[in-house]
């Protein structure tokens, strides 16, 4: 079985090309040629570029004006834009994801509060200005997949057939077991799975919502049109699966007051059942390895959702910021030896796994946390004219994409 560097991520940012958010102002052409330059660089050195179209980021101008995804008016401008770099890069580019990872999006922007726009109910945050955790989340994902199924759209219209490319959008999911063997947790497992993964898969696969989210929420979950729901289904070539960690969850009480998506599942999450951890913890509270998630994560979804084409678009982890240990990254090693392991048989198995991506090839800003974590192959040396060092991890997987083994 044979393993190649072929391809690198990129990410095209709105705000670059469309400073207003809207195309009848005008683009800009110096965020276009540098994007060429790069893009043509990358195929002078034979990597084929894999670029993102949204990855949380949207110009200011859209949040000011109408509350960007709060409003139906983002899924006209989204678009424009996605036609503007269709056009110009994508005589080049073969792959295209729309959206990465919307449910941080809802979850942390608009019920957590906890990143921009910082909106959430005031019981949850005091600080939150403005929000409403038991709707936003949901109206916001909404006009994100009326979003990407408008972008797939033009794509498909007016672009893949003389371009050749494929698009998709990428899904960060864990992979999620019952707390006890009890039927009420096994219960809560579908449950969390209905939310995080039957949120957008649902829409995507058969052209709605899943049935125990609308019976849930009612009023609170927004309705696709006949045509938004004819437009939604199907609307992927490929789908992008973003994992990293494996959670247990638990049966607990739907709460009655203070509506929240945080609480609709009626559900608790923990790392650790009877005490042990579910696998070793990395640097962050959130992230624990558990490996043969992956695997579980591709069977659940080959089933589910009619074998699709999948391409692992995220999947690393992180370490503390320590300097006097910055390139002995072992850890993280075991961490992408393991899953290459599992993904293999996986693809031996039959699924259609065409690509795998390491987050990241850098250490980057990693929201919340800043710099206190490090989650790249390349060490940056932030403080030293941002100088890059080869990590263990680096050498090891140039070894391995020259000898093609695990």
């Amino acid at each position: 079985m044979s393993f190649v560097i072929t391809t690198y991520s990129i990410i095209l940012t709105h705000e670059i090309y469309i400073q207003s958010g809207h195309l009848k102002d005008g683009v800009n052409q110096e965020g276009i040629t540098y994007y060429n330059n790069l893009i043509n660089e990358l195929l002078s050195n034979g990597l084929q570029p894999f670029i993102t179209l949204f990855h949380w980021e949207l110009p200011q101008a859209l949040e000011d004006e109408y509350g960007a995804f709060l409003s139906p008016k983002i899924v006209e401008d989204f678009a424009d834009f996605v036609e503007v770099c269709f056009r110009e890069f994508g005589d080049r580019v073969k792959h295209w994801i729309t959206l990465n990872e919307p449910l941080p999006v809802s979850l942390q922007g608009y019920a957590h509060g906890m990143f921009p726009p910082a909106r959430c109910s005031k019981w949850i945050r005091p600080d939150c200005e403005a929000g409403d955790s038991s709707t936003e989340p949901y109206i916001v994902s909404h006009y994100q997949l009326l979003a990407h199924a408008a972008a797939v759209n033009v794509y498909r219209d007016k672009f893949q057939s003389s371009q050749k490319g494929e698009i998709g959008i990428a899904l960060s999911v864990p992979w999620i077991m019952p707390l006890s063997p009890s039927k009420a947790d096994v219960d809560a497992v579908s449950r969390v799975f209905a939310f995080f993964d039957e949120w957008y898969m649902g829409p995507l696969y058969n052209g709605e919502y899943p049935a125990v989210m609308v019976e849930k929420l009612g009023d609170r979950l927004p309705k696709f049109s006949s045509r938004e729901s004819a437009m939604i289904k199907g609307s992927f070539d490929f789908l992008g699966l973003n994992y990293y960690t494996a959670t247990y969850v638990g049966d607990i009480p739907c709460q009655r007051e203070n509506l929240t998506f945080l609480a609709d599942f009626c559900a608790l999450f923990s790392a650790t059942r009877d005490g042990i951890p579910i696998g070793p913890q990395t640097a962050t509270d959130w992230l624990y390895s558990y490996p043969q998630g992956i695997l579980d994560l591709l069977e659940y979804t080959q089933e589910k959702y009619g074998d699709p084409i999948i391409y692992i678009t995220e999947n690393g982890i992180n370490e503390p910021n320590d300097g006097t240990k910055a390139l002995d990254d072992y850890f993280r090693i075991d961490f992408i030896v393991q899953h290459l392991s599992y993904i293999e048989k996986a693809i031996r198995n039959g699924i259609k796994v065409k690509g795998y991506f390491v987050w990241s090839l850098l250490d980057n800003f990693e929201w919340s946390y800043g710099y206190t974590v490090r989650w790249g192959i390349i060490h940056v040396d932030f403080k030293n004219d941002l100088k890059r060092y080869y990590k263990e991890s680096a050498l090891w997987l140039k070894g391995f994409f020259i000898n093609e083994y695990l």
